[in-house]
């Protein structure tokens, strides 16, 4: 599965939501209504989201230094984790508020057609950039299930845009009921509501791409997947008899670290084990592009010491 950071549905998804939020709000200036004042706030988060996303996606292109040998490819983790954490959790909050304090003093919505009219051109919109966000997902996501994709990709850029449309539909269709079922009784608690649907809904989202991004943040191992290539690559029978053990971990969405033991044949020469090891590496970066930086260590395989080593896989 590729890393791509999903460039075109971040941008299409930042250009919706400045437009819709600016909607939202003057929505809300005529009309009064929380559930509208919380999708504005939702929508100018949803922009913060993306702008950190694409931040972190020219960051973490700068190059290795002698303080970050390995690059800044984790940023991107980083600055996913800030979407999940501050922003999401931010608007969610607001949104949870302001739903009580309109519970708590409700009044009626006026000029309904503007609350009502924003809703319905906002729902079209994000539902154009969700669209796209499916499509560029599609593209990378191979075989996998939806949850499996969110859970499993190595970019955090296309799941986060993919919950934030998600989100940012369901609370439209959460605030359009609100706000319908608040005209439609005089009462404006039902605006209320809506709203604070809307700040469980952020919340509970928050809490997904939390849990996925500090994965990644902790350190992931490459997908079975780039395992088996790995594997296969390493392994050419006759110069490498076999892997005694081995270690992935994803220094960013596009660069793996691979670390292994190897086992060579005992009567090989040390520039036959270098010539070995060169063509292991060849291979394995062949089979297996994103395996840019890797440790092969030689020894001679022996099968009562190999069983007795913490992590042996063969």
């Amino acid at each position: 599965m590729s890393a791509s950071g999903g460039t075109k549905a971040i941008v299409a998804a930042l250009v919706a939501n400045l437009a819709i939020a600016v909607a939202k709000f003057v929505a809300f200036l005529f009309s009064g209504s929380s559930s509208m004042l919380a999708e504005s706030v939702h929508s100018l988060a949803d922009s913060g989201n993306q702008g950190l996303l694409l931040l972190g996606g020219r960051r973490a292109k700068r190059a290795a230094t002698p303080e970050h040998p390995f690059g800044y490819g984790r940023e991107r983790y980083i600055y996913a984790f800030l979407v999940s954490i501050v922003l999401f959790s931010v608007g969610g909050m607001f949104a949870i508020y302001e739903g009580y304090e309109k519970i708590k003093h409700p009044h009626a919505i006026e000029h309904w057609y503007w609350p009502v009219g924003v809703l319905v051109f906002a729902i079209i919109a994000e539902s154009f950039s969700f669209r796209l966000a499916i499509k560029e997902s599609n593209a990378v996501r191979g075989s996998l299930s939806w949850k499996e994709f969110v859970r499993r990709s190595k970019a955090p850029e296309l799941p986060v845009v993919l919950l934030e449309d998600l989100g940012a539909l369901v609370g439209l269709i959460l605030a359009l009921a609100g706000v319908s079922l608040a005209l439609a009784t005089g009462n404006g608690v039902w605006d209320g509501i809506g709203t604070l649907c809307i700040g469980v809904l952020l919340i509970l989202i928050a809490l997904v791409l939390a849990v996925e991004t500090k994965s990644l943040l902790l350190g992931e191992s490459a997908g079975p997947g780039d395992l088996k290539k790995i594997e296969t690559a390493l392994v050419d029978g006759e110069r490498v008899t076999r892997i005694i053990h081995m270690r992935t971990l994803h220094l960013g969405p596009e660069e793996l670290l691979v670390a292994a033991k190897i086992a060579v044949p005992n009567d090989d020469t040390a520039p036959e084990v270098a010539a070995s090891i060169n063509a292991a590496e060849e291979r394995v970066r062949a089979a297996c592009p994103i395996a840019r930086v890797i440790y092969l260590e030689p020894d001679v395989y022996r099968e009562p010491s190999a069983a007795t080593k913490p992590g042996t896989e063969h």
